[in-house]
């Protein structure tokens, strides 16, 4: 695994954390620097990372509270 990986996983968290739940990430990891965008993109799908994640999730919440404040209101 090159530097240049070992430092971005050292980094983050979250890469250290799934990539212990999903060692099968290792061996593509040791191969090529270019599978890391693809180890990227599937944790962030797995942890719900994503801008369009954090979008529903805001509208979730807004909705949420919107019913709170209906059903108090009444």
């Amino acid at each position: 695994m090159s530097i240049e990986t070992q430092f971005r996983l050292v980094n983050n968290s979250n890469y250290i954390k799934y990539l212990r739940e999903n060692s099968h990430w290792y061996k593509y990891l040791n191969r090529s620097n270019n599978f890391f965008k693809d180890f990227d993109n599937e944790m962030k799908i797995n942890y719900k990372l994503r801008p369009t994640d954090r979008i529903s999730k805001a509208i979730d919440t807004f909705d949420m509270i919107q019913t709170v404040l209906s059903a108090l209101k009444q």
